[in-house]
């Protein structure tokens, strides 16, 4: 870093993205991306604001958030819509903590959450996972601490009910609790329903990734008016047109297109559970995965080779160094025809090893 970088991120990590390969041809099953493109209708959206790029677009996202609102069943005051979830984590940070409100999550999650609060200079908690990577809800409890969990959680993902984790936001009323659903379309209960329940509840959404739009970096949070209110100041003192115009389209032409949407998540779970069923085949354990991908270890391999020799094959997935999930990878669920060339890669490699 240069000697002007302030003092104050000195300590700051930054999170690591996924490797995006630019010149060789991989099978990408690295970054949770979804396998399918965009729905038809969202592209054609997209094209049509394209030519309107010379004017700032819709601060308010008034159209996108009438249409957003009337498929999650809360009115268009109770949405901020975001440059991609992390946008909308970020704010939360920034407007629900401080020293008198920390940040508490697991070690093992989103590892942006802990980047957002050194990021702001925020106190935060982490707490252990079971030893089998599911969370433990008493731990988050009149914590009297700002709640964030993923769930479904990554990279393990575990879901919990909604039932538990309403245990949770009733048992902190003085303190936000976040619940990140960047997964939740793949089997998991959205919270979504108790944000006119609890006044303490703000929820996080994405469109990367059931909804094919990770390159368009698309987001949003759910709460009552009073927390998106807060969040708005946020946004109108950093960042006002913070989604363009051809994205703002093609969100709503997404979610006009909901069969599409639909359809692509049933495909992406038979995918999954194809996947899991080939890997116990060949000795892999794995967590209970709700998401757009598996957690899987071998007891015969290690973590960092399976990711190696998959990579000289020409197949990318994520592997992560810290201790206590060095041993498994987190593999993206891909078309059926990727899972097929992955499980006999993994075959291959498996019989090298022997």
């Amino acid at each position: 870093m240069s000697r002007f970088f302030s003092e104050k991120y000195k300590e700051l990590e930054p999170y690591t993205p996924g490797e995006q390969p630019k010149n060789t041809v991989y099978i990408k099953l690295n970054t949770n991306e979804s396998p399918f493109p965009p729905s038809p209708r969202s592209v054609e959206y997209a094209k049509d604001a394209l030519r309107s790029l010379h004017l700032y677009p819709d601060p308010t996202c008034s159209a996108l958030n009438e249409k957003l609102a009337a498929t999650l069943g809360v009115s268009p005051d109770e949405i901020l819509v975001t440059n991609g979830s992390d946008d909308i984590l970020n704010f939360a940070f920034m407007a629900f903590c401080d020293d008198k409100n920390p940040a508490v999550f697991a070690d093992i999650t989103y590892g942006f959450y802990k980047v957002f609060a050194t990021a702001n200079r925020i106190p935060y908690v982490e707490k252990k996972l079971r030893d089998d990577f599911s969370i433990d809800l008493s731990e988050y409890k009149n914590v009297g601490k700002t709640v964030f969990i993923a769930n479904p959680n990554a990279p393990t993902g575990i879901a919990v009910s909604r039932s538990e984790l309403e245990k949770v936001i009733a048992s902190n009323p003085n303190n936000i609790v976040v619940i990140d659903e960047a997964y939740v379309d793949f089997g998991a209960e959205s919270c979504v329903p108790l944000i006119h329940k609890y006044d303490n509840l703000l929820v996080t959404q994405t469109f990367s990734k059931s909804r094919s739009m990770a390159g368009a970096r698309l987001g949003f949070g759910v709460g009552n008016r009073e927390l998106i209110r807060d969040l708005n100041t946020l946004k109108y003192s950093t960042n006002p047109y913070n989604i363009n115009r051809a994205t703002m389209a093609a969100g709503i032409g997404v979610l006009e297109d909901a069969e599409y949407t639909e359809t692509n998540c049933k495909t992406i779970i038979e995918n999954r559970e194809f996947l899991a069923c080939e890997l116990k085949k060949l000795c892999f354990c794995m967590t209970d995965s709700m998401t757009n991908f598996v957690f899987a270890k071998h007891p015969d391999i290690s973590g960092g080779d399976v990711y190696r020799k998959l990579r000289e094959r020409g197949i990318l997935v994520r592997h992560f160094d810290k201790k206590e999930i060095c041993d498994y990878n987190r593999i993206t669920i891909g078309t059926r025809e990727q899972m097929v060339s992955l499980v006999e890669n993994l075959k291959s490699i498996l019989e090298e090893t022997k």
